[in-house]
């Protein structure tokens, strides 16, 4: 495709969810995309659905884990008429041949995502977890198998319609921990991706507001390996982002203002994200956090990153 000329095309598959209809409002003002929809009556049509995928450039999959899966093998049997997949759901983050599309993951991860044929759009939570552990992980900070513990709450935007229409209509509470049964399923995704070989403790709650969340993850220093101040922390942290990119590492947390305080919504509506290392040397404590929109992200404006790389707009 000459993308001078041309429009990407771009088929999202389920365009009528949270994650597609925020994708789609991104995407639809833009002069070099140009969106392409399936008849809403041929939607479950394999065959039709197949017509369309080989028409466009890239997929957006937006649909439960084994939709994707049924679309994917769709893709498949099209051979060179293939487009590009972008995997939003949770079926492919952890499958082998797919690039995991957090392209701020490391050294060559954004051009792996420009190269990629099949990208997995990360999780949520995930994206947190992840951003916070895996420089530290590398850093030699937090030995591979140590028990990490990971809280986390969001905004109730993230857990689809059903939990959307709950909060809406006043029948759910003002906040409540979920997932119980320690099976959350972004796990794998920040185990793999954190390099961490033990299983992480996992444990995210759901509040009152629509959209925003906050990652942490409580650190007892004087048991990791050194016994590392929070500065230290913090200092493998900006080394792994820099500066200028949508991943910002906030220093001297604890001294910022803030009162001790951090709420979860002053990123929404922007593919950012801010980590801080809230550290109290003396009590060899600290508490590492991430914050960033659900919605932003934490799904959708990652994925339209993600389109960027992928269709080399």
């Amino acid at each position: 495709m000459d993308q001078v000329s041309a429009k990407a095309k771009v088929f999202i598959d389920g365009e009528a969810g949270t994650t597609g209809l925020l994708i789609r409002e991104l995407l639809a003002p833009r002069a070099d995309i140009a969106l392409v929809s399936i008849d809403p009556d041929k939607r479950k049509d394999p065959a039709a659905k197949a017509d369309v995928m080989a028409s466009v450039d890239c997929v957006v999959l937006c649909l439960p884990d084994d939709a994707a899966k049924e679309t994917v093998a769709l893709a498949d049997g099209l051979g060179a008429r293939a487009p590009k997949i972008l995997d939003a759901s949770t079926a492919h983050r952890i499958a082998p041949g797919w690039v995991y599309g957090f392209a701020e993951l490391g050294a060559g991860q954004a051009q792996a995502i420009r190269a990629g044929a099949r990208v997995a759009n990360p999780g949520c939570y995930a994206t947190g977890a992840i951003a916070l552990l895996r420089p530290l992980v590398e850093a030699g900070l937090v030995p591979a198998d140590f028990p990490v513990t990971i809280n986390a709450v969001s905004g109730y935007s993230g857990g689809g319609k059903s939990m959307i229409a709950d909060y809406e209509a006043r029948r759910s509470p003002d906040f409540e921990l979920y997932a119980l049964g320690l099976e959350h399923k972004h796990i794998p995704e920040i185990q793999a991706y954190s390099k961490l070989s033990r299983r992480v403790l996992f444990a995210p709650s759901v509040a009152d507001f629509r959209q925003g969340m906050i990652v942490s993850i409580p650190l007892h220093l004087d048991l990791l390996p050194g016994k590392p101040s929070g500065r230290a922390l913090e200092a493998a942290l900006q080394a792994h982002y820099g500066t200028g990119g949508f991943v910002t590492v906030v220093g001297d947390a604890a001294l910022q203002g803030e009162g001790g305080k951090l709420e979860p919504q002053a990123l929404n509506d922007t593919n950012s994200m801010e980590l801080r290392v809230h550290a109290n040397d003396a009590r060899a404590h600290a508490i590492l956090t991430a914050r960033l929109d659900n919605l932003g992200k934490g799904a959708s404006r990652a994925a339209v990153q993600n389109l960027e790389l992928m269709l080399g707009l």
